[in-house]
C-alpha cells in the first residue's frame, strides 16, 4: 500500500513538472493569439491613413496605421490587446481622429504583417519604445497619449514610466499579468512566468496623469486587478469604473465616450 502511494506521489509530482516545464517554454502560445497578415495585403477603411513600418532594435519591421485628424491636437499610441491584428483595430480610429487626435495602431512581433515571433517581456518593451521613439520625430512628447488595452495597458505603462508623455489611458489593466495567470491557474509556480508585466512598479514611476477605465463586469481580467492598482494612484489619477461592462467593447461603453470626450477635450 504505502509503495503504491509513493508511485502516485511520483507519477503527480512527474507530471506536474512536465506540465511546469512545458508553461515556462510555450507560454507565450497561450499569452498572444495574434492574425497574420499576408505582407501584401492591402488595408481599408473609411477614412485616410498612412501605413509606416517601424524597424526595431534587432531589425524587425513592425507594421503601423496612422489615422490622422482634420485639426490635430497631439497623437494617441494605441497598443491593442493579445490578438487579432490591424486590419480589425483599426476600425475604432474615428472614436479618437473625431476628438481631434491622431491615431497610430501598431502590430506586435508576429502579429498581422509585422515580422518576427514574440520571445520574451524585454523584447516587447524594447519594440515599443522603438515606436515610441519614432513617434517623437513627428509629435512633441506633451502631444502624445500613450493609450493600453488589456494585454497593452503594461506595455503602455511600462512606455510611458520611461518618457514623457502628455497622458496615459488604460483600459481593462491588469495589477501584473502573474496576477492574471495565477488567477486562472494557481498551480503554476511564480518562476515559471517569463511574461510578469508588472503595471503597478511602472505606474509608480509615471509622472503624467494617468486614468484607468474598467467595466466591473470583466471576465477575462477581473477588476479587482484595477482596485489593486487604485491605491498606488496619485491624488490627479482617476479609476473610472464602467458599470455593467465586460472585456471587450470598452470603447463602445457610452460612459468610456463620455468621459474621454471630455479628457481630450481639456487635453493640451
Amino acid at each position: 500500500m504505502k509503495k503504491h502511494l509513493i508511485r502516485i506521489i511520483t507519477i503527480i509530482a512527474a507530471l506536474y513538472i512536465i506540465f511546469c516545464g512545458f508553461f515556462y517554454f510555450f507560454q507565450q502560445e497561450f499569452i498572444f493569439h495574434p492574425q497574420k497578415l499576408n505582407t501584401t495585403y492591402t488595408f481599408h477603411f473609411k477614412q485616410n491613413f498612412e501605413e509606416i513600418n517601424i524597424k526595431t532594435t534587432d531589425g524587425i519591421l513592425l507594421n503601423s496605421l496612422l489615422f490622422k485628424a482634420n485639426d490635430s491636437k497631439g497623437l494617441i499610441l494605441y497598443l491593442h490587446g493579445n490578438a487579432g491584428a490591424l486590419d480589425s483595430w483599426g476600425r475604432i480610429a474615428p472614436v479618437y481622429t473625431d476628438l481631434g487626435y491622431d491615431i497610430l495602431f501598431v502590430d506586435y512581433r508576429g502579429f498581422g504583417k509585422s515580422g518576427g515571433e514574440i520571445d520574451n517581456e524585454e523584447q516587447l518593451h524594447s519594440d515599443m519604445q522603438c515606436v515610441y521613439n519614432e513617434m517623437k520625430k513627428s509629435y512633441e512628447e506633451d502631444k502624445i497619449i500613450v493609450l493600453g488595452y488589456s494585454i497593452g495597458t503594461g506595455l503602455a505603462a511600462k512606455v510611458a514610466s520611461e518618457n514623457s508623455p502628455q497622458m496615459l489611458i488604460l483600459q481593462a489593466p491588469y495589477y501584473s499579468l502573474t496576477n492574471v495567470i495565477k488567477s486562472i491557474c494557481p498551480i503554476i509556480p511564480d518562476f515559471t512566468i517569463r511574461y510578469k508585466l508588472e503595471t503597478y512598479k511602472f505606474i509608480l514611476k509615471c509622472k503624467m496623469p494617468i486614468v484607468i477605465f474598467h467595466g466591473d463586469k470583466d471576465n477575462v481580467i477581473d477588476y479587482s486587478n484595477s482596485l489593486k492598482l487604485k491605491p498606488l494612484l496619485k491624488d490627479t489619477d482617476r479609476l473610472i469604473t464602467l458599470s455593467g461592462e465586460g472585456h471587450n467593447n470598452i470603447t463602445e461603453n457610452q460612459e468610456y465616450r463620455r468621459v474621454l470626450t471630455g479628457l481630450l477635450n481639456d487635453s493640451k
